[in-house]
């Protein structure tokens, strides 16, 4: 549904395309229908509130007691950002968008197609960020004979932004219950997006970056790993983990 960055020169080349020159200043404001005004998720040039927030480049996540930081990693690259809290989590991954409108109509109507392709089901719904999918989904693994017994509750959010799109899923208990899916909701209206001047593929995965003590925990991880006998990872110890609790 959603792609990762290319190299720069199919990037300029897509920009070029879509009429999105970053040297190009913008008029007007930003003005999605589907999102309520007067809150987050932030563009890094509002006037955004101040928070405790943990940099990972093009998306800030605020940091709140209780709550856990993942960063989940795919082809040794930061792919994703999961905020946990208790038994529910939020992942939240921004994609870079064209000026001339955003994407998160034409990405409800993908979802609902794979949901559905893979034996789910789903409908929109009216949502604190405007309009949301409410999906059931089969977990990982072989399906039962049950499928339908089987499908967990999943909410898709999404936000417009300039030359930005932000995507947040909600699963767990939360996914379920309005009232353990507020504090989590507040996480994602406290999101600052980095969208920055670079020219990007409308869907491309804008970058996630490691702050520097993840880096750091990682390449003392690198060292120990150089000194226990299995040449690896342990296969009697749990697999790392970059997290930040609160």
């Amino acid at each position: 549904m959603l792609r990762r960055r290319r190299n720069e020169d199919e990037e300029q080349a897509w920009a070029q395309a879509a009429g999105d020159d970053p040297d190009e200043p913008e008029s007007g404001s930003w003005d999605d229908p589907d999102e309520p005004g007067g809150s987050g998720p932030w563009d890094a040039n509002d006037d955004v509130p101040e928070a405790d927030r943990i940099d990972f480049g093009s998306i800030r996540v605020p940091v709140r007691d209780g709550f856990e930081v993942q960063v989940s990693m795919a082809e040794d690259q930061p792919a994703w950002v999961t905020v946990v809290h208790g038994d529910s989590g939020l992942q939240l991954q921004a994609f870079a968008a064209p000026k001339t409108g955003g994407l998160w109509a034409d990405v409800r109507e993908e979802i609902a197609a794979e949901v559905a392709k893979a034996g789910g089901d789903c409908a929109e719904a009216d949502g604190p960020f405007g309009v949301e999918v409410r999906a059931r989904i089969a977990p990982p693994g072989p399906a039962g004979p049950d499928l339908a017994a089987g499908l967990h509750p999943v909410r898709f959010l999404g936000v417009d932004g300039p030359r930005w799109f932000l995507r947040g899923v909600i699963s767990g208990p939360a996914a379920a219950r309005d009232d353990i899916a507020e504090p989590l909701e507040e996480m994602f209206a406290d999101v600052v997006v980095v969208r920055g001047d670079h020219p990007a593929p409308p869907r491309d995965l804008l970058e996630i970056r490691l702050p520097e003590e993840a880096l750091q925990a990682l390449a003392e991880e690198a060292d120990e790993a150089e000194s226990n006998p299995w040449g690896g990872a342990d296969p009697f110890e749990r697999g790392p983990e970059i997290t930040e609790t609160r």
